[in-house]
């Protein structure tokens, strides 16, 4: 599944180095305009590595990133983060500033400023009282607050969403919800979505395509149906038995 025509986001023999570390390894992929890719790996992998090149985080050693034909490195990166939105790993609010301030951060920094109605809407988006706009983080649930930094992603209108673990620090009740709500948001934007995640179950039920990271390799680019089927190679199938073996002890304890 690595090349498709016109890719909306596309990496290019990328590599990734820190002293003698390979954190990516000659990468080369497209992702075309909708898709909901997850990608997935053991800790140490490359995949946060990989996703931070899209916007900057990480500054590539090799290769490159294409954004809609262009290299993201042409030019200052605020613009290009400005394209595209962010969901962090811890969330990422900062606790001094209300959750209306939280949101209109980037555009802030840019000199723009989000109507009070636009700041609702965005609130709605993820299913929040608009009324919240009003109130610090620490008043806020963790689900809550996690909806809170899917909200500012998407305030910039960007149809690029990028997410570092975003349900990680999350009790299985929220993430579940939560995940469902951003799937619903992938479809009802029109967005194309890259996710990082250790949950290779969250990985089949969320995404379009699963793409499987090892020692800075993509060594697995398969859909969810593919990878339930055995498909993938040992690496996949390995994080795939997870879940597995989960769903059989639960069968077994009904017995």
């Amino acid at each position: 599944m690595g090349s498709v025509p016109h890719a909306f986001l596309r990496f290019d023999a990328l590599g990734k180095t820190y002293d003698e570390v390979h954190a990516v390894r000659d990468v080369s992929l497209d992702i075309a305009r909708g898709e909901f890719v997850a990608l997935v790996g053991a800790s140490g992998s490359g995949k946060s590595t990989l996703l931070k090149c899209i916007n900057r985080l990480v500054e590539p050693s090799s290769g490159r990133v294409l954004l809609d034909g262009q290299d993201v490195l042409d030019g200052p990166p605020a613009p290009l983060r400005r394209r595209i939105g962010y969901v962090f790993q811890g969330i990422g609010l900062f606790p001094h500033m209300r959750v209306a301030e939280n949101i209109t951060l980037t555009a802030r920094l840019e000199g723009e400023r989000l109507p009070d109605k636009r700041i609702a809407e965005l609130l709605e988006l993820v299913e929040l009282d608009p009324a919240m706009a009003k109130r610090l983080p620490a008043e806020l649930s963790g689900g809550q607050r996690q909806r809170v930094g899917v909200a500012r992603a998407l305030a910039g209108d960007s149809h690029l969403l990028l997410m570092d673990e975003p349900f990680g620090a999350l009790d299985p009740i929220t993430r579940g919800q939560l995940g469902e709500r951003v799937r619903r948001l992938h479809d009802e934007l029109d967005l194309t979505t890259v996710m990082v995640t250790h949950d290779m179950a969250e990985a089949l039920l969320l995404a379009t395509r699963v793409l499987v990271m090892d020692a800075g390799r993509i060594v697995a680019d398969e859909t969810p149906a593919a990878l339930l089927a055995g498909e993938g190679g040992d690496i996949a199938q390995a994080l795939v038995d997870v879940p597995r073996a989960q769903a059989r002890q639960l069968a077994g304890i009904g017995k």
